[in-house]
């Protein structure tokens, strides 16, 4: 099957001249809503050409405070204000830097300080954290997205509205190179070990315009993903905006699920915790209906999903009133990146009316590589390769896995001021090393079909020489009842190489384990885990099973830090 576009495809040089359009073919219909306080009755609701008109008149106040061509650093939660800065600072043709707020004070500042920013703007509510980083180097006091003083985005949007109404070419007349560097994205929170990602205005551009064509959007949306990575900045903001879609702002985790059920989204873009959360509320609310009922509602559900192959749907409606009411009722699709996701929660989804589209992507590609379509999903690859891609599979084995390497107009400009991570990074004739493993099938019609594998630097490489990924046997067990989540590496042991075993460390839901009456965790999953070995290769065998009584350690997306995990044995 070829891969068919579903709508136009629209290319747009930078993002002045996308906030333009936008503004003026969406004229009248909401962008966003959110609630100033997360207990509010009343929804603020901003319209497409408002918030045109706001990124100008902000934007004409960065120029004239001088501000035009300058690193400006954001630190804040995913906010309307948030976006105003996001777009009026590349609109003018300055550097975007957005970054953890959950970062220490002392992350932050040398963060800052490698990326040599000129200028801070941040939440009020961290006004502390924010000002000992402007005191330590000398900045400008920060300007507050939020409140309404003089040194807040309200106060300098409002002088800045002024501006624009007397000369609004401060603001068209602000040099833009669509491929200079437009967003520094820092990879990591750990002081001295973050890289810097150099992105341009092309690179974003580029990206989104390849892959909206293939994707089914819905009209209502939320924004779920934290800010300061490229999937929860460019595609939740960029992508969904440049379709008129009306996007709520979630007020946080805990409000999700009330916030669905207000805003009724037919969309998410999420990561595959959301997924994954949302699979167990699901099941769990199945099982409490009782045996018979929950093995006639499954039954209806792969029955359902059997008939979607053939173009019919007998059974959406219902599910969507009856099990997916929790979720708003119209969900009809969630686009899930970031991590590896689960085909058996994706095949769930599916038979409930649900499409996940399952892809890939990293910071780097600006950020996606690949990604299945509504007409085209391929079961547990991450579908096809984007058109504007070039991509390779270095260092093949005979089963035709090996690195994923790739060129192309969405790659990075580099890493900032390291030479020795940029050559790294690059092969010599020009390829993106993504250093993880995957194969790549091509179908007769040309589609290049992408499967992932694995990280190289997560790779267990045991003593007999095999290579193990863990991500196969964590996806493998990642569904198993009561379990939240699953790392699986080679556990150390101080008696010598010989004795390291393949382990897998799971948290458990404590909650759904205490309803099923299970007093022994360890002994619990040891069942899963020895149907596992039961059908596995010698060497991928799980050799050892520990249950974590705190949650892994992971960052704002959500994603575990393996590199802050024990992994000795004894």
């Amino acid at each position: 099957m070829k891969a068919k576009a579903l709508r136009e495809k629209r290319e747009f040089r930078d993002i002045r001249e996308m906030v333009e359009d936008i503004g003026e073919r969406f004229c009248g219909m909401v962008a966003y809503r959110y609630r100033v306080k997360p207990h509010d009755k009343e929804v603020v609701k901003i319209t497409y050409d408002q918030m045109r008109d706001h990124v100008r008149a902000f934007g004409t106040e960065l120029v004239a405070r001088g501000l035009q061509g300058k690193k400006i650093c954001v630190i804040g939660k995913h906010t309307y204000q948030l976006i105003q800065s996001y777009y009026a600072t590349m609109a003018i043709g300055s550097v975007w830097v957005p970054l953890d707020r959950d970062w220490t004070k002392e992350d932050l500042l040398e963060t800052v300080r490698s990326g040599e920013c000129d200028y801070l703007m941040c939440d009020l509510d961290i006004r502390e954290k924010c000002e000992y980083i402007t005191t330590e180097l000398g900045m400008p006091a920060p300007l507050f997205l939020n409140g309404d003083g003089e040194d807040s985005l309200v106060a300098w949007r409002e002088a800045g509205a002024k501006k624009f109404a007397e000369n609004p070419s401060l603001y068209y007349d602000a040099p833009i190179d669509p491929d200079a560097l437009a967003e520094l994205v820092f990879t990591s929170g750990t002081t001295g070990q973050g890289k810097g990602v150099m992105l341009s205005q092309r690179n974003f551009m580029s990206d989104l315009s390849d892959v909206i064509p293939f994707i089914d959007f819905s009209t209502r949306c939320m924004n779920v993903l934290p800010p300061h990575h490229t999937y929860g900045s460019s595609v939740s903001i960029f992508g969904q905006n440049s379709i008129g879609c009306d996007v709520y702002i979630s007020s946080g985790v805990k409000y999700i699920l009330k916030e669905l059920q207000e805003h009724k989204p037919g969309h998410l873009v999420a990561v595959p915790l959301y997924v994954e959360t949302f699979y167990r509320r699901i099941l769990k609310g199945i099982d409490e209906k009782g045996k018979f009922v929950a093995a006639l509602v499954k039954g209806l559900i792969k029955l359902n999903k059997s008939c979607h192959k053939i173009g019919l749907k007998p059974f959406d409606k219902l599910f969507k009133k009856m099990i997916l009411s929790n979720f708003g009722g119209e969900l009809n699709m969630i686009i899930s990146g970031g991590a590896p996701l689960n085909q058996e929660m994706a095949e769930l989804f599916d038979g409930l009316g649900v499409k996940v589209l399952n892809g890939y992507g990293i910071t780097e590609c600006a950020p996606i590589i690949a990604v299945n379509h509504n007409n085209y999903i391929v079961p547990k690859s991450v579908g096809p390769v984007l058109p504007i891609v070039d991509c390779r599979i270095a260092d093949a084995d005979d089963s035709g896995e090996g690195e994923i390497q790739v060129k192309g107009p969405n790659i990075m400009i580099g890493y900032y001021k390291n030479d020795e991570a940029n050559a790294e990074a690059f092969t010599e004739d020009g390829y993106f090393r993504t250093g993880d493993a995957g194969r790549m099938v091509i179908t007769k019609e040309g589609d290049r079909i992408l499967y992932i594998t694995g990280r190289f630097k997560n790779i267990i490489i045991l003593s007999n020489g095999k290579n193990v990924y863990p991500e196969e046997i964590e996806d493998a067990l990642s569904a198993t009842p009561g379990l939240v989540d699953i790392v699986v590496y080679e556990g150390k042991s101080r008696r010598g190489i010989a004795f390291n075993t393949i382990v897998a460390e799971i948290y458990p839901d404590k909650v759904v384990l205490d309803e099923k009456g299970i007093t022994d965790p360890k002994a619990y999953f040891q069942k899963f885990v020895n149907e596992y070995n039961k059908t596995a290769v010698p060497y991928k065998k799980v050799g050892l099973v520990k249950v974590r009584e705190e949650e892994f350690p992971k960052n704002t997306l959500r994603k575990i830090l393996r590199r802050k995990m024990d992994m000795t044995i004894d």
